[in-house]
């Protein structure tokens, strides 16, 4: 029940949600009451916010710095590679199963890019496991681990290799059970750069050492044509929901006293 709060109330103040709201109270404002100037305020202000977020320059600046935290792993010596990697740990994200669609069009999102990451990494370390989290969703009889898997195992990577953790309904949750599988053994941790920073919070209080790696970088930094800069479009706004969502989260982590 906490669990589907925390979902609900998060989803409301998420930017679209909350400005949408904010409208209608503006409209009701505007149609129903003598709070005319109020009203145009709040509709003018709202409009305003959600123009400049779904604008590329202002949702990408927004963006970046959340997602440059850690840099793209390549096996780099300051993480002792003389140290065996055996596992290699994909967060769950967004997913859907339909059997008769092809394994990656389940994953939604964010989760497709995690698990072409875990693949990529599980190539480069001979010998490891691939650890797949995520339990399944109350209308879904398949976990978001075992799609995410599924795909793995679609790209080759063969089931022998593959875990499941298919329990953990949060990021809170899969470091507990990563934590039962792996004691303190050094493992790669593969989640999105934008979540990767309050996500190795959670393992290290853990006990854990998880080696970042960051997958689904969205703040574009290559060069784009003047007229994707200027015209507001709902991929941006999507980038500045990820900043919201992160801030939000780490508000929580702080609250419940999962930080450093």
């Amino acid at each position: 029940m906490l669990f589907d709060l925390k979902k609900v109330v998060g989803g409301l103040l998420m930017p679209l949600p909350f400005l949408l709201a904010l409208m209608a109270v503006a409209l009701i404002l505007l149609w129903f009451t003598r709070w005319q100037k109020t009203g145009k305020v709040f509709f003018s202000l709202s409009w305003l916010i959600l123009l400049l977020l779904s604008l590329q320059p202002i949702a990408d600046r927004l963006l970046k710095p959340v997602e440059s935290r850690y840099p793209t792993y390549n096996g780099r010596p300051t993480y002792n590679e003389q140290v065996a990697i055996n596992y290699i740990v994909v967060l769950g994200g967004g997913y859907t199963f339909n059997p008769s669609w092809a394994p990656s069009s389940n994953l939604i999102g964010n989760s497709l890019p995690r698990v072409a990451e875990g693949v990529r990494q599980y190539l480069a370390h001979p010998g490891s496991k691939l650890i797949f989290t995520g339990a399944a969703a109350k209308t879904n009889p398949v976990s978001s681990a075992k799609t995410a898997a599924l795909v793995a195992e679609s790209l080759g990577v063969p089931d022998r290799d593959i875990i499941l953790l298919d329990k953990p309904r949060d990021t809170g949750q899969e470091a507990e059970e990563v934590a039962r599988l792996v004691g303190s053994d050094p493992f790669l941790l593969v989640t999105s750069a934008n979540h990767l920073p309050r996500a190795i919070v959670f393992f290290q209080k853990k006990g854990l050492h998880p080696i970042p790696v960051p997958a689904n970088q969205l703040a574009i930094e290559s060069p784009l044509n003047w007229w994707e800069k200027v015209l507001p479009q709902a991929m941006y706004l999507s980038h500045s929901e990820r900043v919201w969502y992160e801030k939000l989260g780490q508000l929580w982590q702080q609250v419940k006293g999962d930080d450093r």
